[in-house]
């Protein structure tokens, strides 16, 4: 652990506590709340997944929604990079690709808040085997 030099420094560091708890007390009951998985992979970092990880983390926070932002590896899109996966309760994931600000404000706005589908989803390419 590094040494709290000011207060500035303790403020930091309960932040990060802070997070760590929050995001297991809210992993004890993840179907109930909106999930965003962001793909962070080699291509999705250079494509600016890491940007768009922190826009969404602190967006919905100011928001008020209630959410678990994490990231994930490859996706296997790595030609619609950045990518994230939305999760509603309830329903089937949602892959959005190339996903900017911009985009991640828009799928805020019009999917999480409202269900309602934006431009950008990746269609499923695979069926579950019972």
């Amino acid at each position: 652990m590094e040494k709290v030099k000011s207060l500035a420094d303790l403020k930091k560091i309960s932040e990060s506590f802070k997070k760590g708890i929050d995001l297991r007390e809210k992993s004890s009951h993840p179907d109930d709340i909106v999930q965003v998985k962001v793909a962070m992979a080699t291509c999705g970092i250079a494509s600016g997944a890491k940007e768009t990880m922190e826009y969404l983390s602190s967006e919905l926070e100011k928001r008020g929604i209630e959410a678990i932002v994490t990231q994930t590896g490859c996706m296997g899109y790595c030609y619609a990079e950045p990518t994230i996966e939305v999760t509603l309760p309830g329903q089937n994931p949602v892959v959005y690709g190339e996903v900017d600000i911009r985009k991640a404000d828009e799928i805020i706005e019009k999917y999480i808040k409202t269900g309602e589908l934006v431009n950008g989803i990746i269609p499923q390419n695979y069926e579950t085997i019972d």
